[in-house]
């Protein structure tokens, strides 16, 4: 039995926030495509908040496996200047 729901690959969908400055999207898509190899820029979104303090990155790209998934998020999650992945 599979570990894991997902079926691999897949298109998936990642969300990350953190506090608005100019590099913010670079380091965000740096980690990602680390992991997951180039991004089509037609699938990242970016939207400030209500207030301009905060940005979030969405990246939707295709997943390979858990194991990938897995690192990915323990590196954003680890870097200081995210406050949150979804």
């Amino acid at each position: 039995m599979s570990d894991t729901l997902m079926q691999f690959p897949c298109d998936f969908p990642l969300k990350v926030m953190g506090r608005h400055c100019d590099d913010f999207r670079s380091l965000v898509l740096g980690i990602v495509q680390k992991h997951a190899g180039p991004v089509d820029p037609a699938c990242i979104e970016e939207r400030p908040s209500k207030d301009g303090n905060y940005l979030s990155v969405t990246c939707t790209f295709s997943a390979q496996s858990r194991a990938q998934l897995d690192g990915l998020y323990m590196e954003l999650t680890s870097c200081e200047r995210i406050m949150i992945v979804l």
